[in-house]
Formats: structure tokens, sequence, C-alpha cells
């Protein structure tokens, strides 16, 4: 299969690498949209944007394979020299077992996260949307997500953080001992923005969550968490004991004057974000401790699980079986009319009448596709399985009303 990716992560590109390449759910979809009308190999492509990594998956057409990375720095605007070191390209089913343990959280940087499954899931989604999907891919991610589905309900993996936000607060809990009555801040209201605030309420802090706008019914809002308005968010922030934030804001929600004016700022500030929102400056302000999702996750993996490998090899020989199968039809074309034209060619052809037609030509042609797969590891219980497949339908089962009472004629005129 032709599949071919390049990704930038945590583990080679610094921060403030990654957030030059990083994108909203819209930017994700025109970029695949582009993609996929201007790059004349490209089959189909899927863009995966996270604050940790941003990874182009690409189908081409046969021959040789452009560069993901430099197709993605072109379609975005930006040089591919400051990111030639950084990107890490793999292709065919090393590519497909990437995207499996990606899903799965094994490559995240809060080991055996929750969330990046359905970050997955929305990137195969967005490019659906765009047109910018082939099958091979629309394939691929489902088998990714379907792995993913099964290491989270059938392996326990050691208790691991399952998020950043629950990253954040572990880290807080260990610098600052009890959160009970702690104020905290928490500035966005999206899906990391409401799951930390969660987290910090659960852990007993008195949470503010600031909103651009606020309509009844329109927004949702953590239970027990307070609301005040974005612009009045140094407001609540002075005196206040943890910031957060946690935005796809393009500029800085908090910058270092900002933290420098207040009569006391918060002892903690947490950037979920990327790009990010707390100006990296403002860790300099003193009393201040700035973490980023990098400094939040910065710990060794544990070893993956057997019964994980298990599960991710499971469902990667499915799909290179499916990716076998699907490359084999255009020559199964050519073999059915090549064995037609040895059949035709044959003197017994026109000697027989219609049924010894049909079995003589059936005859020829397991013959002569049996001569022809002589030299590989085919077995009797494959050819079984082939004759199983054959004599059913509607969804696998025999139909007993046809062979009800008889088996199937194996012979063959000579």
């Amino acid at each position: 299969m032709n599949i071919i990716m390049s990704g930038l992560d945590y583990q080679l590109a610094h921060i403030a690498l990654r957030e030059k390449l990083s994108f909203t759910k819209n930017g994700v979809g025109e970029l695949v949209s582009l993609i996929r009308r201007t790059e004349p190999r490209v089959a189909g492509c899927v863009l995966i944007s996270t604050c940790n990594r941003t990874e182009l998956y690409l189908s081409c057409e046969l021959g040789e394979m452009p560069n993901p990375g430099e197709v993605l720095c072109r379609a975005a605007g930006q040089a591919y020299a400051p990111f030639s070191g950084a990107f890490v390209t793999r292709s065919g089913m090393e590519a497909a077992r990437h995207l499996t343990e990606v899903a799965s959280g094994l490559q995240s940087q809060i080991w055996g996260e929750d969330q990046i499954v359905s970050q997955v899931k929305a990137a195969i989604t967005i490019a659906r949307a765009q047109s910018a999907a082939d099958p091979v891919l629309e394939t691929l991610f489902r088998t990714a997500v379907s792995a993913a589905k099964a290491v989270k309900t059938k392996v326990h993996l050691n208790q691991i953080p399952t998020s950043a936000a629950g990253r954040a607060v572990e880290v807080l809990q260990r610098e600052g001992g009890d959160l009970r009555g702690r104020k905290a801040v928490v500035i966005g209201n999206g899906e990391m923005g409401r799951l930390a605030a969660g987290l910090l309420r659960e852990a007993g802090c008195q949470v503010t969550v600031t909103l651009r706008s606020y309509h009844h019914g329109e927004t949702v809002v953590p239970a027990g968490c307070a609301v005040v308005p974005y612009e009045a968010r140094f407001t609540a922030l002075d005196g206040a004991d943890i910031l957060l934030s946690a935005t796809t804001s393009p500029h800085y929600t908090v910058s270092r004057a900002d933290l420098e004016g207040m009569q006391q700022p918060p002892r903690w500030a947490i950037d979920l974000a990327i790009p990010r929102d707390i100006q990296p400056e403002a860790g300099e302000v003193l009393g201040v401790s700035l973490y980023n999702v990098d400094t939040l996750g910065a710990e060794l993996h544990p070893v993956v699980p057997p019964e994980v490998e298990a599960i991710l090899a499971h469902h990667l020989q499915r799909f290179r079986q499916w990716g076998d199968y699907r490359e084999s039809l255009s020559a199964l074309e050519q073999l059915k009319r090549d064995i037609t034209q040895r059949v035709l060619e044959s003197p017994e052809w026109g000697e027989l009448d219609p049924r010894e037609l049909t079995e003589f030509a059936v005859s020829r042609a397991v013959d002569l596709m049996a001569g022809g797969l002589k030299e590989t590891n085919l077995s009797p219980e494959d050819l079984l399985r082939c004759d199983r497949k054959i004599r059913t339908r509607n969804g696998g089962r025999p139909d007993e009303e046809e062979n009800h009472g008889r088996k199937p004629a194996l012979s063959a005129v000579r």
C-alpha cells in the first residue's frame, strides 16, 4: 500500500516549532482540501493536529511518493527547512503501526491519554467532509480507532493519567498539596477547558471559568463553576492561586506584563494550548511557576503490555489482509481474462453440452490457478475456507435451501 506520513511531535520538535504547524479544525479542513486538489499524485490525505503532534497521512498513486512534510509546509505557507530535522517519516505498515499506537495513546506525552482517539476520529471525519480521504485512509483510520477502543476496554494501563488536564491537576497536587479551597481561573470553555475546570472542581478548588460570550442554554459550564466574561479575566486572576488556559486563540491570553501588573499574581500558571496561550516570559515573574504541555509530561513511558501488543498486531494483520486483497483485484481481472482465453482455446470446447461446458470451464480455471499457486504456501485449509466463502451468502450464512441434502459438485470434465 502506498501510504506515507510525516509527523512532528513533542519528542523531536520543541513547542516553539510545533505551534507554527498547529491548526484549528477549520484550518485542518482547508489544508486537506488544498492538498487533495493541488498535489497531483495524492489520492487521499488526513491531517492530525493536536497539542502534542501534527501528522499528515497521504495515500498515493503508484510510483515515487512525495515527502508529506514538504507537502504540509507548502500548503501551510511555511518554509520546510526549519522543520526538516524534526519531521519523522514512515511508510507502509510502519505508518499504519504508528497510527494505531497514536490512537491508543501509546505515543502521547501523557501516556495512555483518552482524548487522542477522539482527535484521530475527528481528523478522518474532517478529511471525509472535504472529500480528501480515500478508501485506503478510511480503512486505515477505522482500523486505528478500533484498535484503540479495544485497548481502552480490555487493558488496564497502570492508572496512568488519561489527559493533559488530568496531568495538570496531578502536578498541582504534587507541588501544592491539597487543592481544597484553592482559587482557580480557567480561561477557555472548549473541550479541554471544560475538562480541566471539572477536574479542578473535583479536587476541591473554587473554579471560575471565563467566557467570551454567554447565552443561557447554549454554553455548557461544568457544574459548580462560577463564570466571568473573558474581558474580566485579569480581575478574576488577581489573588487566585491557579491560572489554567486552554483556548484556540492565535494570540496570548495572558502576558508577562499582565501578571506583573497584578498585586497578587497566581502561584501556578498552566498552559494547555498549542499555540501557547501564556507568554513564555510570564514564567519569569517572581513567584509564578509556569507549565506547558511539554513540561507537564516529561516522563519516561511505561513498557507496552503484551496484551496491547497482541491487540495492535491483530488489527494490523486485518488491515494488511484488506490491503493485499485490494491490491490483488487488478491482478484477478487479468487472471480472469487469461483463463478465459485459455479455456476458449481448448479443443474440447465445441463438443460439450451447456452443463458440461460450465463444469469444463470451472475445472480448467481451478486447475490453471492451482498450477500458478503451487510454489506458494497454499494449504488445504485455505482452499476449504475459500470453498466455504463461495457456498455462503446473506451475511455469511449457508444457503440451506439450495444445498440441503447434497454436497457441491467438485468433479469436473477433463
